[in-house]
């Protein structure tokens, strides 16, 4: 039902083909997630453009031998080389690593993450919590809150990790690109 009409929109999206594409041939367990997937589907949803408001497309993994983010920052270059035309900017993080960086940026101190599903249980929205991934042509998708919220357009926060501002600051920017969205407030 719903799973099948996401991936429909993401077999429809030609950049989330081609990202799909070059994480499957780097990663051996992935997700392209966050505003690249909800957004896209926001989109098909409010008949925009298919790349309407989205500014950079996430592919996060999980690598517990890697905390020293070298491997991380030459995926990343690896994947915006080979993605380059697609217009956007490729963001890779490996989640495993996570906890080394989240407390200067945010202000929180965060436990390792134990899986690449563990942190996108934490993700700000129930809406942007999704992850997709191909693998020998199959779509797997990971949705701990479902997918309800996601195509009822409602954005309802993720208390599970995120502070307030840093949900509300996402929440605003994307009233302004999509007014249909029915915000939830903290």
């Amino acid at each position: 039902m719903l799973e099948d009409q996401l991936t429909e929109i993401v077999e429809q999206t030609d950049f989330v083909q081609e990202v799909l594409d070059v994480a499957e041939s780097e990663f051996d367990h992935y997700y392209i997630g966050a505003g690249c997937i909800t957004q896209s589907v926001w989109n098909y949803l409010c008949g925009r453009e298919a790349g309407y408001g989205i500014g950079d497309i996430d592919i996060v993994y999980y690598d517990a031998h890697d905390h020293t983010g070298e491997r991380e920052d030459w995926i990343e270059a690896v994947c915006n080389k080979k993605l380059e035309h697609a217009g956007y900017p490729i963001d890779v993080t490996n989640e495993a690593r996570v906890h080394v960086w989240y407390e200067k940026k945010f202000g929180k101190k965060i436990p390792p993450y134990q899986s690449v599903e563990e942190a996108i249980d934490t993700w700000p929205a129930t809406a942007s919590a999704i992850g997709v991934k191909k693998t020998n042509g199959i779509y797997q998708i990971y949705a701990p809150y479902g997918l309800d919220d996601l195509f009822q357009l409602i954005v309802r926060p993720n208390k599970k990790m995120i502070p307030q501002h840093v949900y509300e600051k996402k929440v605003s920017k994307w009233k302004r690109l999509w007014p249909e969205l029915k915000i939830k407030e903290w």
